[in-house]
């Protein structure tokens, strides 16, 4: 009851603050959305935002499990409404920072006197560090799925500073990292605050051409009650590079059951696929993890399995990091990619499947191999199975916070669509 009170405080808190600065906002979207690209050299999902007094573009790389937006602020970073977050501050209870520094030279872009901060956290070099909680506006182009709408203003927007050491690993021109977490400043919990009172859902459709919706959304040729839904789980131990004590993990966990390749089971420890008091085990997704990621054991069985289930076509030396290679010349092509055993991830209740086909399951390396896109994870991770960006390419994921349920539908190569076809109105690229 207690954690139900102060969520509801919490929430509530956010609200005011937000839509407070918004009351002359007139125009009401229905939706939100930012662009999203992959970046070839890194595999990284990129976004970009406009941010600052002036406005000025920020392209950030998008993690999912993120629990909230942090940029730069050691380079370049001028705006005149740009705001400290005092010690005690609403933003302070919100984004539930515990630490407050009293005094800080020189003054500026995070170092100010008298303001909490948090742990912004570069998630690709698992690299993180303290920095000032502040709040400024960010610019998002509205949408009803079909068509661009109008850009909107969003006053007082919760991140956190990271330094420009943080930004090593992340591809070129990138200035921080976009958080969509379970997390009460992630960008998608603060757009449904907003004064315009989105849904609290966001839907993500990753591909070169890709793009993340906060809110409703309607897309031409697919059928949201085709969608399948399960439960988000929740990971009481946050896997965060740092945190405060007692908090949980942002990260999105989903359910599986079990694993079958071309209907054949992949034979695993099932204790691995549930979330012990520590927080180890269980399934999550993952935007910044290139390719999926399973511990040891269940790699083993299930290359294992998917070997056995293409036993046709000749193997060839594997590239790493895969540890399964095959001769591509041998390999056909369908609709869904290449022509290769279907992979389906079982949730609880009845035809709850994620299809996971050919172009998901495979990736060319080289003229002539193919390789199995899934990798090991080594002994005694902390997550047992990393659902990767590259499994997700071309599925619309809808993340359902008010739920707490994430809706699939697997491959949209299956529905004769992609992901650049849904946002070719929406956005010019």
């Amino acid at each position: 009851m207690a954690l139900a009170y102060n969520f509801l405080f919490f929430w509530l808190s956010l609200v005011f603050y937000i839509s407070h600065s918004e009351a002359k906002t007139s125009f009401k979207p229905k939706a939100l959305v930012v662009p999203v690209t992959k970046d070839s050299s890194t595999l990284q999902y990129l976004t970009q935002i406009q941010q600052r007094t002036p406005l000025v573009p920020v392209k950030l790389t998008l993690d999912l499990g993120g629990g909230f937006l942090w940029v730069n602020c050691e380079q370049g970073f001028v705006s005149s409404s740009y705001k400290p977050a005092r010690c005690g501050s609403a933003q302070c209870k919100i984004a539930g920072s515990e630490s407050c520094v009293e005094s800080c030279l020189p003054k500026g872009p995070g170092c100010n006197n008298n303001t909490c901060t948090h742990f912004p956290g570069n998630t690709v070099s698992h690299v993180s560090t303290v920095g000032e909680l502040a709040t400024d506006v960010v610019s998002i182009q509205s949408t009803d799925g079909s068509k661009p709408g109008q850009v909107v203003p969003v006053p007082n927007i919760i991140f956190a500073c990271g330094a420009t050491f943080l930004l090593e690993g992340l591809a070129s021109g990138v200035q921080g990292m976009v958080g969509l977490g379970r997390n009460k400043v992630s960008l998608p919990f603060q757009l449904s605050a907003a004064a315009f009172k989105l849904d609290r859902k966001f839907s993500i459709c990753l591909s070169s051409n890709g793009a993340v919706f906060f809110g409703d959304v309607s897309f031409s040729g697919i059928d949201r009650k085709s969608l399948i839904y399960t439960r988000l789980i929740r990971n009481p131990v946050s896997s965060a590079g740092a945190s405060f004590e007692g908090e949980s993990s942002a990260e999105y966990f989903i359910e599986v059951k079990s694993i079958l390749i071309s209907g054949n089971v992949v034979p695993l420890n099932k204790s691995l696929l549930s979330i012990n008091k520590e927080g180890f085990g269980g399934t999550k997704i993952s935007t910044v993890i290139p390719y999926t990621v399973l511990e040891t054991s269940i790699y083993k069985a299930f290359v294992k399995t998917f070997i056995k289930s293409y036993s046709n076509i000749p193997r060839v030396k594997p590239m790493a990091p895969f540890g399964a290679c095959f001769n591509s010349s041998f390999i056909g092509s369908t609709h869904v990619g290449a022509a290769a055993p279907e992979i389906h991830l079982y949730m609880p209740g009845t035809n709850r499947v994620w299809k996971i086909f050919g172009a998901n399951s495979m990736v060319r390396v080289g003229k002539y191999a193919m390789c199995l896109a899934f990798v090991d994870g080594g002994v005694n991770p902390t997550t047992s199975i990393v659902i990767g960006a590259y499994q997700l390419e071309d599925n619309l994921l809808q993340f359902d916070l008010a739920k707490s349920r994430l809706g699939f539908g697997s491959s949209l190569l299956a529905r004769q669509t992609t992901c650049s076809n849904l946002t070719s109105n929406v956005f010019k690229f």
